[in-house]
């Protein structure tokens, strides 16, 4: 195993002269208004002619990182913070606070990853992020193609397309606390108008905390074929196991003495995911102003995990299954002159799901939980079949040649059949062992479910020059309330009656070059979410409703420059506000309102800035990177703050032949005592810390065949 020593060894030998014809692996970057996307309209579109604020990660900037955790490579974005939760484990705060909630849509290939209503603020590592092809990320709420969930930002990984020419690669990472990681993939033509790839991880991880031990296994295939002259077909299977442990918050004490501490042992906190899911795209183009694209696919999850928030009023351990069955279609056709184009469609899903939640006896030497036994008695087991149809259109026109408007609108209806499995008799209240005080498990009568949603979207792009381009856009978002919030009651006696939350976003942005070695991005925005979910207590009654209203605003800049053939840099840099408008929350045996008060756990700063030396006649090349996470009040009532903190990290690689080479990776370069999520309950002076990794060393050898 690497130890911290072996650092100036490593990248020592990184720095080595190698022949002057090898190629690194180094990403530079490429001018912003030069990118392509794909997840605004599903098919690839020039980012100036987008309405959005949209960032890329292509295959370089990827390999470049090679991150072992969605936050080594989404934290480089403008606006865009990724915790690190233990293992893969994550929370994301895009134009949001670090939440849990559900208002992030996760994408791979342009396909929700989960259907509506069953959200994951985990979802990130069912996706292999290591080896995909491009990564795209949208800030705020997306276009009309998209429905619940997109209110922060769509997140939206893209496989990668097999080649004509056979390609084979093993990569093998080594590194502190038992980090092992083996990546192969293996692609080529399959026949003379077909490709196919095949994608493999194998990660294993002790972690720097104690019993916090973290394993995947995934495995991504694409099978890409020409039909005909007009016909195309792509089709992906993507498939991982996840076992992850959990790992506890701590004291301060704790924290700053002893980081590597860990209450949670012998599988308290555990969370084991299967996914599978299987898709089939055909795209007919029958002329330059026509295309229609058919998407079937296939999700199948299973979760089963224990929640380590509720163990000390609640114990228990629960089993999520779902099964999708879905068809996107999409129509694009170009009117006229071609001066306007117009996309209409339709998504639909239907998922049934299950639920099933035991209550169980946790064992606690100390402050430290050991283990735990089942107790026989089953909380809930329902069953949860979501059928949801989604029609949308949107136009796009061309009005001058510097102005590009854009209207969408998009339909989302939702019908939910629920039955309950458990037998009448079972209790809903009382005294549940291990707890002495009563228990509340409340459970809806079986029902149909159902709400429907319109989603307004409206843009426009102007170019001011041929190197600086204007937007805006008005957007309606929402998200619907997930299966857990509409069927699993907890002490409120009902919640079937929850609507969507919704979110009305404003946004103006700047893109372009300032000089052909720098190219900027700037964007301001305006959010406000309303008829979000609330708890309070009403006449006696503790209730769950749609009531409550928050404000985010904030400034996001992205800088890019190449200014030697040598040398690249890129900033980028956020500020943000975000406030309640009015909020409720239940305090003990009344209820408070917070409006006024900054929304807990919201950065207000947030920055990355890297500085590359390399060229691409250079064997070898080194990055230094600084991650700035600004600071944050810890509860609703603003009565603590995290000061944030500021990280450097180190990167390296050298190229050893035409086919081999190796690289580096040291996080946390000063080895800085930090935490990636700070909170305390509203009335709880004490602050719970998640300690950050300290300084820690990767190394790996790339092969390619």
């Amino acid at each position: 195993m690497p130890t911290r020593a072996a650092v100036a060894l490593t990248l020592c030998a990184l720095c080595t002269q190698a022949t002057a014809q090898d190629e690194p692996v180094l990403a530079f970057h490429r001018p912003l208004m030069e990118q392509v996307v794909v997840t605004a309209t599903r098919e690839e579109k020039s980012r100036t002619e987008l309405p959005e604020s949209v960032a890329v990660l292509d295959r370089e900037a990827i390999e470049q990182v090679m991150p072992g955790h969605p936050a080594e490579l989404l934290n480089r974005l403008a606006g865009v913070h990724i915790n690190n939760q233990g293992g893969e484990g994550h929370m994301t705060a895009i134009r949001q606070p670090l939440t849990t909630g559900g208002v992030y849509l996760f994408l791979e290939d342009g396909i929700p990853t989960r259907p509506t209503g069953f959200f994951n603020h985990n979802g990130l590592y069912e996706i292999d992020l290591t080896q995909a092809d491009t990564i795209e990320v949208t800030r705020g709420p997306g276009s009309a193609l998209y429905g619940s969930d997109a209110i922060g930002g769509i997140i939206n990984s893209l496989t990668r397309p097999p080649g004509d020419e056979p390609e084979r690669g093993l990569t093998l990472e080594a590194g502190e606390d038992d980090w092992y990681r083996a990546l192969l993939s293996a692609s080529g033509a399959i026949n003379d108008r077909g490709r196919a790839g095949v994608r493999v991880n194998l990660t294993d991880n002790r972690g720097f905390r104690e019993a916090g031990d973290y394993s995947r296994a995934s495995l991504t295939a694409r099978w890409d074929q020409d039909w005909s002259a007009t016909l195309t077909g792509k089709t992906v299977l993507a498939f991982s196991t996840i076992d992850q442990s959990g790992v506890s918050g701590l004291g301060v004490a704790d924290y700053r003495n002893d980081p590597e501490k860990n209450l949670y042992h012998g599988d308290i906190g555990f969370r084991e995911v299967r996914a599978l899911r299987l898709s089939s795209e055909l795209a007919w183009e029958p002329s330059d102003r026509e295309l229609w694209t058919l998407t079937g696919f296939v999700r199948d999850n299973r979760m089963e995990l224990m929640p380590f928030w509720m163990l000390s009023y609640d114990p228990n351990r629960y089993t999520t299954e779902f099964t999708t069955l879905g068809l996107m279609a999409k129509h694009r056709r170009t009117l006229g002159d071609g001066a306007v184009e117009w996309i209409s469609g339709l998504d639909l899903d239907y998922t049934p799901s299950s639920y099933r939640e035991e209550r169980i006896l946790p064992a606690r030497v100390g402050d430290i939980y050991t283990d735990y036994r089942t107790s026989g008695r089953i909380n809930y087991d329902f069953d949860a079949d979501q059928l949801t149809a989604s029609p949308y259109s949107q136009l796009e026109w061309l009005a001058t040649e510097r102005l590009r408007l854009t209207a969408g609108v998009r339909y989302d209806h939702f019908r939910i059949d629920y039955q309950d499995n458990l037998d009448p008799s079972v209790a809903e209240v009382g005294v549940f062992a291990p707890l002495p005080f009563p228990a509340r498990h409340y459970r809806p009568q079986d029902q149909r479910v159902t709400f429907s949603q319109w989603s307004p979207k409206l843009g426009l792009v102007y170019d001011l020059s041929d190197d600086h381009n204007l937007y805006a856009n008005y957007r309606h978002a929402f998200r619907a309330a997930t299966a857990g919030q509409l069927f699993r009651s907890g002490a409120v006696p009902d919640t079937t009656a929850l609507e969507p939350v919704t979110a009305v976003s404003r946004e103006l942005g700047l893109r372009g070059q300032l000089a052909p070695w720098l190219g900027y991005d700037l964007a301001l925005y305006q959010m406000t979410v309303e008829d979000d979910i609330v708890n309070l207590i009403s006449d006696g009654t503790r209730k769950t409703l749609n009531a409550g209203e928050t404000r985010h605003r904030g400034i996001e800049l992205s800088l890019n420059a190449r200014w030697a053939e040598r040398w690249s840099a890129a900033l980028a840099f956020s500020h943000s506000r975000q406030d309640y408008r009015d909020f409720s929350y239940i305090c003990g045996a009344a209820t408070c309102n917070f409006a006024g008060n900054d929304l807990p756990r919201a950065p207000r700063n947030l920055g990355n800035a890297t500085l590359a030396y390399g060229a691409p006649d250079d064997p070898w090349g080194l990055e230094l990177e600084w991650e700035y996470l600004g600071s944050y009040y810890t509860d609703e009532l603003n009565s603590q703050e995290y000061g944030g903190h500021g990280l450097v990290n180190l990167r390296g690689h050298r190229r050893l032949t035409e086919g081999v080479e190796v690289y580096a990776r040291l996080r946390n370069l000063t080895d800085r005592t930090h935490a990636t999520y700070v909170s305390n309950q509203v009335g709880v002076a004490d602050l719970e810390y998640r300690p950050g990794q300290p300084r820690t060393l990767t190394v790996g050898v790339r092969v390619g065949f």
